[in-house]
């Protein structure tokens, strides 16, 4: 399967133009939902190249920081990107972790809106369906790189890998789960459940509300798929994404709990 095409001596590779398309579509949304909560919308481009590189250098340093087993075994660890930088920026060849990007992201967000003046939490709250608009497009860039697979499988809809990109235990197998596509349908969900909570509960609503919501339901759909994934990242013993996934989900919901609790009433005096 081609994971690109030449135009002259230029290498464009289906990877790179998915996780740039999926960022301009998610910008132009974040732009039409900023017009109804009173922002800006000429503030989601001007964030665009801020929040995207953040995201990328995150994502990046998540892969080097964790680097899958597959890697691990082959000698590609951390200290060896460390030790051989060309190889540490090359994500052309794959190796985004969407952890890392969504940190960087929040990070570059949180500094852009405090200079500005602007409401970080807001911006939450109108970024949030589109980051996982963006993650839907991004993830099918895993389809033309054959990674992100799961386990075999002859279920209809399983995806056939090239040799090249099997692990080398899995040799004989040739269909897998497409964790791809999975989490893409998950993410549809977070958003459909996003929007709704939007509208159903707008009088009730505090700013941060829906980026929490986004915090709870893609950590969950994450941690579970990260039982079907055959390359988990592996730190002290630990796999580490599917680790984080539950952090942060138990620690979103707690904070949206806690956000919303209702309020001891106070005791009356007495006589």
């Amino acid at each position: 399967m081609p994971s690109g095409f030449n135009i002259g001596p230029i290498t464009v590779r289906f990877y790179g133009l998915l996780i740039v398309g999926g960022a301009m579509l998610a910008t132009w949304l974040a732009s039409r939902r900023a017009r109804r909560y009173g922002e800006n919308p000429e503030a989601a481009w001007d964030m665009l190249f801020w929040v995207f590189i953040a995201g990328v250098i995150g994502a990046r340093l998540w892969h080097i920081l964790t680097p899958p087993a597959s890697l691990v075994k082959q000698g590609i660890t951390t200290g060896y990107y460390l030790t051989h930088p060309l190889d540490a920026i090359a994500i052309w060849h794959g190796g985004l972790g969407i952890p890392g990007a969504v940190i960087g992201g929040v990070v570059a967000l949180y500094l852009y809106t405090r200079k500005h003046g602007m409401s970080f939490a807001t911006w939450t709250d109108i970024i949030a369906p589109c980051l996982a608009l963006a993650q839907i497009i991004g993830r099918f860039g895993n389809f033309f790189n054959q990674e992100l697979y799961g386990m075999p499988t002859q279920l209809p809809w399983a995806i056939y890998i090239d040799p090249a990109h099997r692990l080398p235990e899995f040799m004989d197998q040739a269909y897998y789960h497409p964790l791809f596509a999975y989490e893409g349908l998950w993410n549809l969900m977070n958003i459909a459940v996003i929007l709704w909570v939007e509208r159903r509960f707008a009088t009730q609503r505090k700013p941060g509300d829906l980026f929490l919501v986004y915090l709870i339901i893609y950590p969950i759909g994450r941690f579970l798929l990260e039982f079907l994934r055959l390359d988990p990242s592996p730190v002290a013993g630990l796999n580490i994404n599917q680790t984080l996934m539950a952090v942060v989900a138990l620690a979103a919901a707690l904070a949206l709990f806690l956000r919303h609790r209702p309020q001891a009433q106070s005791s009356q005096p007495t006589a």
